[in-house]
């Protein structure tokens, strides 16, 4: 079964399992006049909603790329998420607002046995459900639903917090109704989950670091090749699940000849597509430590900036012996204040200590590690 569909089922099964809890709990709640009940209710049909809306994002999402969209609709998915964290919070704002106009107007609560029963049953799906959409989620690394799972789970803790309720009335013959302040805490647990969704989604869109399993990975991949000396700037960017377009520089002896680069480049993005499925463009570093002045220069430098603070990486060093250039990388912090300042400084030193060569630094951005 391919990842949109799995998706999909998983969805259905989710629906299904939410409309039966829905209308277990606002028939008990109704019956028993329990505003913790009815929120909860309310709830479960804000989950079936997120599931429907999953249904319609995964769809979209898999819309082939066109003219306009060539990189695909692969990030419908994580609008999907912002949405799915907006329905959790206005659920759970609707939650809080039923539990405070209980506690005001102090309505006479009327559990039985059954109620109790229905809940801890409702418990048990709900358990079901959370942990089947984290267990697929993770197989096919969808955030929708991995937000309903999140979700579903916490739910149980509210549930339970509602079981609690009812055998405190029971227990007291109707008299002690603490329902009112647990609606209030099932709302905040709600609000809770929807800030934690709509924060991943919002950070998904903007754009955030690749994991470091995906980084290790490609980089392994591309210094796999005897030619390349080292791997960096590294830059993923990901259009939704198996999307992944990236860049990076190798660096290469400046001996090998342009067709010896071209198809060292070619085989590289081969490998890293064929193992990854990321569809990677190589850029090219040229190395010359040729004699022994080149390497004792290229040290002094390297040893200079590693002392500084501040400086994460330094990379593509090159000496230009014919026009007397010495050429390099620098990484910064991103909390760095002043990277230019800081650049200009070390090429002062550097003209220094060897005054017959010009230096141009160029300002890398953390991109990996």
């Amino acid at each position: 079964m391919n990842r949109e569909k799995k998706i999909i089922q998983t969805s259905f099964i989710g629906i299904i399992a939410n409309l039966f809890l829905v209308a277990a709990k606002a028939v008990i709640g109704l019956l028993a006049h329990s505003v913790a009940l009815i929120s909860d209710a309310i709830n479960n049909l804000s989950d079936s909603l997120s599931s429907i809306i999953t249904i319609i994002g995964t769809k979209l999402a898999g819309k082939k790329p066109d003219k306009k969209h060539p990189y695909g609709h692969g990030r419908v998915e994580y609008l999907v998420s912002l949405i799915i964290g907006l329905i959790i919070l206005a659920a759970g704002v609707l939650a809080i607002y039923e539990s405070i106009k209980a506690l005001i107007e102090k309505p006479t609560v009327d559990y039985s046995i059954v109620s109790l029963v229905v809940i801890a049953l409702a418990v048990l799906v709900k358990v079901f459900i959370g942990l089947y959409y984290l267990k697929v989620a993770k197989q096919v690394n969808s955030e929708p639903l991995k937000a309903s799972g999140k979700d579903a789970l916490f739910d149980v803790l509210l549930s339970l917090a509602t079981v609690a309720g009812i055998i405190t009335s029971l227990a007291s013959g109707g008299k002690i109704n603490i329902e009112g302040y647990i609606g209030i805490v099932i709302g905040l647990f709600i609000i809770r989950t929807a800030i934690e969704v709509l924060h991943e989604g919002v950070s998904l869109i903007i754009g955030q670091r690749a994991s470091q399993e995906e980084i290790d990975k490609i980089k392994h991949l591309v210094c796999s090749f005897p030619e390349v000396k080292g791997a960096y700037d590294l830059i993923i960017n990901n259009y939704g699940e198996g999307k992944a377009i990236a860049s990076v520089h190798i660096e290469i002896d400046d001996s090998l000849t342009a067709v010896e680069i071209h198809h060292l480049s070619r085989q590289i993005a081969s490998k890293v597509y064929a193992e990854t499925g990321t569809i990677l463009t190589v850029g090219i570093y040229a190395t010359n430590e040729t004699n022994q002045e080149v390497k004792e220069i290229k040290d002094y430098i390297y040893k200079l900036v590693e002392n500084e603070q501040g400086i994460s990486q330094i990379h593509g060093f090159y000496l230009d012996e014919e026009k007397k250039l010495i050429t390099f990388d620098l990484i910064f912090d991103f909390k760095y204040e002043n990277p230019q300042k800081k650049m200009a400084d070390i090429i002062n030193l550097l003209k220094e200590k060897y005054p017959e060569y010009t230096f141009y630094i160029v300002q890398d951005t953390d991109f990996s590690d």
